[in-house]
């Protein structure tokens, strides 16, 4: 397309067509050459026929996606709410990312049908179930959803009961946080402040990222039957280390995550006879718009990027998931691991003591002028770039 990454404050605000093609792309071929070399006969049967994933188009919810399509070769439901190009602007990334999975299935005979809507809005769970039928029927299988991902990232919500719409905050909370804010385009730093979170922001963030709409479609699923023996349903969380809990863990985005695990224990508790499991899977940190604006976090993940190549541990969302699929969600004995909360742990490796104490260090020791030593500045930049269909040569 010839154009060049429009970015402002660390957000990127167009889209490449054929880079974000060509990210799923190489996705789904990493997807094929691991899962689909799983030849335990019983993993087989059990693996996904019917695949839902809420939050399809970008980051954890694609690589889900992709790793059930490709990898298991489920027909897939996905939903997200994006913008399509017009004659001033570019579409959305996930606008893309979806017309390219799309595409690929079509020529690999996997079925896929993708809606763009509002996954808060009764009328989209309607148009969802719709949707699951035409892709069992397509498919051949029955009208049960195996798998459920429930991936949503959206800034704003809509009560479908009462119409009013929430606006969810990334704040502390009981006072104000200030922190370096560093520039990924440049790698410079520049002091930073956030305010506390008032009660409002607070409750307005976990009706907006809590766990109540993804019971909502939970009971939408089970009034339609889909839900069986067999439907594993997995919603995504972050958790970090203490240097980040300000902001997260103990701010209002932790106060809503919260909120998400207290669903999936009411989850398990009402369809204990009727589904395989619910969990929540805590996921390593990888670059988001969050990420790159917030005060400490993108250095944080610089450092992180940094110390995890270093030890051979690096991941990103699609390695993620597919070790999600084949070491959490589809072992062979069809036992989930979890830790004592019943949480499935994928930040296991970012977490790990010895990774945990290199990144404190290099956090530590970080100025201007070796910023560029200290951290992987370049592989951040190149993922911010690269979700949005750009490389580092087009900044």
């Amino acid at each position: 397309m010839g154009i060049k990454p429009m970015v402002r404050n660390n957000i990127c605000l167009n889209a490449n067509s054929d880079g974000c093609a060509e990210n799923v792309q190489k996705q789904i071929e990493y997807a094929r050459n691991k899962l689909n070399k799983a030849d335990n006969t019983q993993l087989r049967q059990r693996a996904p026929k019917i695949a839902l994933v809420v939050g399809c188009s970008a980051g954890y919810g694609l690589a889900s996606r992709i790793c059930a399509g490709f990898g298991y070769g489920a027909a897939t439901v996905g939903l997200s709410f994006e913008n399509e190009p017009s004659e001033k602007r570019t579409g959305t990334p996930g606008f893309y990312n979806n017309r390219a999975f799309d595409e690929q299935t079509a020529k690999d005979g996997i079925v896929s049908i993708t809606l763009n809507g509002d996954a808060y809005s009764d009328e989209m769970k309607f148009k969802t179930a719709e949707a699951v039928r035409q892709a069992a029927e397509k498919a051949g299988v029955p009208a049960k959803i195996d798998l459920f991902i429930y991936s949503l990232a959206s800034p704003v919500r809509t009560d479908p009961k009462t119409g009013v719409m929430y606006k969810s905050v990334i704040k502390p909370i009981g006072g104000s946080f200030k922190g370096r804010t560093l520039n990924i385009m440049d790698g410079t730093f520049a002091a930073a402040e956030i305010e506390g979170a008032s009660g409002e922001e607070i409750s307005n963030t976990i009706k907006v990222m809590g766990g109540e709409d993804w019971q909502l479609w939970m009971d939408a699923l089970d009034n339609e039957k889909f839900l069986y023996e067999q439907t594993r349903a997995a919603a995504y969380t972050y958790i970090g280390p203490e240097s980040s809990w300000a902001i997260y863990k103990n701010g209002t985005i932790g106060k809503a995550k919260e909120d998400l695990e207290r669903a999936c224990r009411e989850i398990n508790s009402k369809y204990s006879k009727k589904i395989y499991g619910a969990w929540v899977s805590v996921n390593k940190a990888l670059v988001t718009r969050s990420s790159a604006v917030i005060p400490t976090i993108a250095l944080y993940v610089t450092c992180l990027f940094k110390v995890m190549k270093e030890m051979n541990l690096h991941e990103g969302c699609i390695e993620q998931i597919v070790r999600l699929y084949s070491e959490r969600l589809y072992t062979a004995d069809g036992i989930v691991p979890t830790d004592s909360e019943n949480r499935i742990r994928i930040d296991d490796w970012e977490m790990r003591d010895d990774v945990q104490k290199a990144v404190e260090k290099r956090m530590k020791n970080v100025t201007q002028e070796n910023i560029f030593a200290e951290t992987d500045i370049a592989g951040f930049k190149h993922d911010f770039l690269e979700a949005h269909g750009f490389s580092l040569e087009d900044a």
